[in-house]
């Protein structure tokens, strides 16, 4: 385990981080994919009302003009509606839900720096403590330990 303050410092960060994606993995997951079901539903519903309007007119042709006109007038209403359920599908779609899509990449992408993060402290730390081990092994040889320590900077 960690001794130092500073790399328990680390690791308590590193924790957060990684706890703080699987966070966002999940709940943007799920935001996305409810929104989306959203806007099927809207899109579908949508679609159900046209076919209302188109059969409200053919049902309006077979009718007297008094009663044709408030039916034209209603079917013209409700497919404004529609065209309104329209526009807010494809809202949801630019402005939510492909930024909740985006977020699948970037949180790939932070989870890889994370890792490359941890390998190389992970990769310090093993040289660290080799380096320890030569102290004590030869506490004379102060050429080997200065040789070992040069080899751990550079990496």
């Amino acid at each position: 385990m960690s001794r130092t303050p500073d790399a328990r410092a680390r690791d308590t960060q590193t924790k957060q981080i990684q706890d703080s994606i699987t966070s966002v993995e999940k709940h943007f997951g799920d935001l996305c994919q409810l929104f989306a079901a959203y806007v099927r539903k809207t899109a579908r519903l949508r679609d159900k009302a046209d076919l209302l309007v188109k059969e409200v007119n053919l049902y309006a042709d077979t009718e007297t003009p008094n009663l044709k006109n408030g039916l034209k007038n209603f079917a013209d209403q409700l497919a404004k509606i529609q065209d309104y359920r329209q526009a807010e599908v494809e809202r949801l779609e630019v402005k939510v839900i492909e930024p909740l899509k985006a977020y699948g990449n970037i949180v790939k992408t932070k989870r890889e720096d994370l890792k490359l993060t941890q390998t190389a402290r992970n990769r310090e730390s093993k040289q660290m403590q080799q380096l320890e081990k030569m102290r004590q092994r030869n506490p004379s040889d102060r050429q080997i330990i200065s040789q070992v320590g040069l080899v751990c900077n550079e990496l």
